[in-house]
């Protein structure tokens, strides 16, 4: 048994808790320890939220760099004529659809695992090995603590434990 003030180990028939001198009445019923999945999911979810707030961020001036400035590099004073300005938005454009894209499947992840949805796992693990190569070194960080947390196949029971333990 264990005091519901401060936590210390009570003995049976024990009147007071030597921790905190709470008085000890009847029983007292063991708390149950939240897994590593639970422990963890709510502050995973989040750190998804903000990276993909981040990605948004980036994808955009991305975007910007490459529809606004580089269609008039060679209207600019001191550009070299052989500048490749169309490829240049091309890459650009490109780079920010992809970065964008990346930054909505973060959002959907992080929502996903904050209302314990069953694909939210699925949707986390697959950024989270896009992440371990892109945005070195606080995408690799965000990868290696989604797959430490939801990767293993204890993770996984766990996970569909709190799935089936949402409420409806």
């Amino acid at each position: 048994m264990f005091c519901d003030g401060c936590g210390t180990a009570v003995q049976s028939g024990q009147a007071f808790c030597s921790g905190c001198g709470k008085q000890i009445l009847g029983t007292i019923p063991p708390q149950p320890i939240p897994g590593r999945v639970q422990r963890h999911v709510h502050l995973l979810a989040i750190l998804w939220l903000a990276f993909s707030a981040f990605n948004t961020l980036g994808g955009l001036v991305l975007l910007i760099l490459g529809n606004v400035l580089f269609p008039h590099l060679h209207e600019m004073k001191d550009v070299p004529p052989d500048v490749p300005a169309g490829f240049l938005t091309a890459l650009f454009s490109t780079l920010g659809i992809l970065i964008l894209a990346k930054a909505a499947f973060g959002f959907l992840a992080g929502w996903g695992l904050l209302q314990k949805e069953p694909w939210a796992r699925t949707i986390a693990i697959v950024l989270a090995f896009i992440s371990l190569f892109t945005n070195i070194p606080v995408g690799t960080a965000m990868g290696v603590y989604t797959m430490w947390v939801l990767l293993p196949a204890a993770s996984e029971q766990e996970y569909a434990s709190l799935v089936a333990a949402r409420p409806a």
